[in-house]
Formats: C-alpha cells, sequence, structure tokens
C-alpha cells in the first residue's frame, strides 16, 4: 500500500500499536517529498533515520505555514489538491497561511470519523443550522469544507447554512430553530463562537427562549472575531441551556486549526460515556484526539516534552496531515495527561521564546535555500 492508502486504512480501523511504526514512515516520507521541510530538517541537523520516536521527529511552527510552501513537491499544482488559507486576522490578509492537502479524501475521512466518535456517537441524523459558509460559498476556507461534510453526513433533508462571507442571517436562523421546535425534531448547529454570541443576542433582545427537542447539540468550533468581549466556552454552554434548552453535555467545543487535517472535540458525559457529570459546566473540560493523532506539551523554552500534566506549548503529529507536515507546534499553551488534552491559551512573552526559536530556524533553512553558494552562479536577470 502506498503510504496515503496506510494512513487511510489507519483512519477507518486505527491500532495504537502501529502509531509509532506509521507516523515515522510518515516522517520519513514528507522529509523526501516536502522540500522546505527537508532543508529544515537538515538545519536541524537532523538524519531521519536516526530518528527512533516520534516525540524526536522536527515539528514546525503553525506560523511556517505563511512563509513557505508545506506541501508535498509539486501538489499545489494537481487538480485534485485542495488549498485552504488561514484567516489572516492577527497578521493581516497579505501574509496568510497556506495548507495545502494534496489528497482531501483523507482529510474528509479524518473530520468525518472523529465527528462520528465525538458530536454523533448516537449515530442520528438531524436536522442541521450551519452558522458559518459552507465549501460552495468559501472553498478555501477549511472549516466550511468540514461545515459541509458534516451536512452531507450526518445531516436530513432540513437543513440551513445561514451564512454568507459577509454576514450570519440571524432572522433566518431563528427561523429554522423555531421550525424545528414546532416540528420537535432534533438539531445540530454548527458555527463560531462569535456566530453563537450573535444567535444568543437576538434571542434576547427579542425575549425568545426556544425549547429544541432532546438530542439537539451544539458544535463551538471557537472564534471571537467581531466580539469587543468574547464569549468563554463556559457562557456558550450556559446561554444554549438557557436560550435554546440544549444540555450541557450536548454543547460540544472543537479545536482545529488550518494546518491540521484532524481535531479534537470537548469530552462530555454524551460522547464519553461514565465521564463524571461534573465535566459538564467545567471551562476548561479536557478534548479528546483522535487515535491518528498525537499531542504533547513542550517545553516553551527547550522544546522538549512536558511530563504528563505539566503545561507546555501543544504540539501535534497528525497522520492525516500525511501530504504535508504533520509535526506541528503551535503558540497555545496546554498540558496532556492520559492523552487527553486541555487547552489553556495563547503564549505570550517569555513563554512564546520556544516556538520564536522554532519559526527562527525554519526561516533561517529558507534563507539559507535562496541565497547562491557562489558569487559565480547568479546569473544576470533577463
Amino acid at each position: 500500500m502506498s503510504i496515503y492508502e496506510q494512513v487511510l486504512t489507519f483512519i477507518h480501523r486505527p491500532e495504537p500499536e502501529s502509531f509509532q511504526r506509521l507516523a515515522l514512515d510518515v516522517f520519513r516520507y514528507q522529509f523526501e517529498a516536502v522540500g522546505a521541510y527537508r532543508r529544515y530538517c537538515r538545519q536541524r541537523g537532523v538524519d531521519p533515520g536516526a530518528v527512533r520516536t516520534v516525540d524526536d521527529i522536527p515539528a514546525v511552527s503553525n506560523v511556517a505555514f505563511k512563509y513557505a510552501e508545506l506541501a508535498i513537491d509539486g501538489a499545489a499544482r494537481s487538480a485534485q489538491a485542495a488549498i485552504f488559507l488561514t484567516s489572516g486576522t492577527t497578521q493581516g490578509r497579505e501574509r496568510r497561511g497556506r495548507h495545502i492537502v494534496a489528497q482531501p479524501e483523507i482529510y474528509r475521512a479524518s473530520a468525518i470519523a472523529h465527528l462520528r466518535t465525538m458530536l454523533f456517537p448516537d449515530a442520528r441524523r438531524v436536522a442541521i443550522l450551519a452558522m458559518h459558509p459552507t465549501a460552495d460559498v468559501m472553498p478555501e476556507s477549511s472549516l466550511a469544507a468540514m461545515i459541509s461534510w458534516c451536512i452531507e453526513e450526518f445531516g436530513t433533508r432540513t437543513h440551513l447554512a445561514a451564512a454568507s462571507r459577509d454576514r450570519i442571517d440571524i432572522k433566518a436562523a431563528t427561523g429554522f430553530l423555531a421550525d424545528a421546535q414546532a416540528r420537535r425534531e432534533p438539531v445540530c448547529i454548527l458555527g463560531t463562537t462569535a456566530a453563537f454570541a450573535a444567535l444568543f443576542s437576538e434571542l434576547r433582545s427579542g425575549g425568545v427562549k426556544l425549547r429544541l427537542a432532546p438530542g439537539s447539540r451544539m458544535m463551538d468550533t471557537g472564534g471571537a472575531k467581531g466580539q469587543a468581549v468574547p464569549m468563554q466556552a463556559a457562557e456558550v454552554i450556559a446561554q444554549a441551556g438557557e436560550l435554546l434548552a440544549i444540555a450541557p453535555a450536548m454543547v460540544v467545543n472543537e479545536y482545529g486549526m488550518t494546518e491540521l487535517c484532524s481535531q479534537l472535540y470537548d469530552a462530555t458525559p454524551f460522547n464519553c460515556p461514565g465521564l463524571s457529570n461534573t465535566q459538564e459546566h467545567r471551562a476548561d473540560r479536557f478534548k479528546i484526539p483522535p487515535p491518528w493523532m498525537r499531542v504533547t506539551a513542550r517545553d516553551p523554552v527547550t522544546l522538549r516534552p512536558m511530563p504528563d500534566g505539566e503545561t507546555g506549548l501543544l504540539t501535534f503529529f497528525d497522520l492525516a496531515n500525511v501530504g504535508s507536515v504533520s509535526a506541528v507546534m503551535t503558540e497555545d499553551l496546554g498540558s496532556v495527561e492520559r492523552g487527553r488534552v486541555r487547552v489553556l491559551g495563547r503564549a505570550t512573552g517569555r513563554e512564546a521564546r520556544g516556538c520564536a526559536l522554532a519559526i527562527g530556524q525554519f526561516s533561517a533553512a529558507e534563507a539559507a535555500r535562496m541565497t547562491p553558494a557562489t558569487p559565480e552562479r547568479v546569473e544576470a536577470p533577463r
């Protein structure tokens, strides 16, 4: 089997004891096939044959996707590849990260499989309200792709995408929910935190409280763009209960990013039977990665893995990223305990030093590539 077929097989039938072997095979494939990553590894003096564990695989900062084509050589020119862009809200849209996904069917398989575990463990189809654009409206958005796949896989014929690139149609969204209430039909609502804040504000201003049917659920993807005071995850849980009658265990926060093809979701009594009910209202719920992703917390200065339960920079190895770079370090602080992840917030100042170092090493590798070895080899421009 090709390396892509091996990853796809693992996603469909995970074998935890095979993860490390496959991760090392994916790393060696990426070293050979992704030019920018190979230069980065060589800049760090890494010999792929000497790497023995997944924790020793060099991770690139997620910011590096703004500076280089971190995908198998030639993928961007392939008709089957998908190119997803980051929002660009931090440093401006002129420098947006690009994740070139060589084989989008692997991203789809990853997204659907973990959604089935964490948001649809009851294996039922429900009406779906999307408060974010779908892929036909925003093809450069990885979240839009995931929402479209979710509707296809888990939705009934009753669904609505109540968002364009520029606005959310709150009146259409509330009308859809009111109709679902009248039919006593469960609904899954997908959207960003900012979209939910707008929905809750509309309901409050109209003095409306809906009672959606049991089995209704929400996926909060984060994202507070447009909010003067960002709504916290615990507030989303509380207001979903008060204004929509959605049980706390059915409000699931997602952690994902453009640079990764796999996502993490809140653990609740709904998707993790036997979990204590005290977890339902916690502001710092732990999140569950899929079996094809390994998460570590790294020392912010040395980048070494931290012991279980200790805080560090969250770093991911995502097998579903097989066509780009699987080892990705973020600027988010968190802890990992028995494979469960708590996300604590963005690193700042000295805490981000390790991430800045990794970006610097990556930039140095790319600068070395662009610098001619000797002056004699420089040709005059045509």
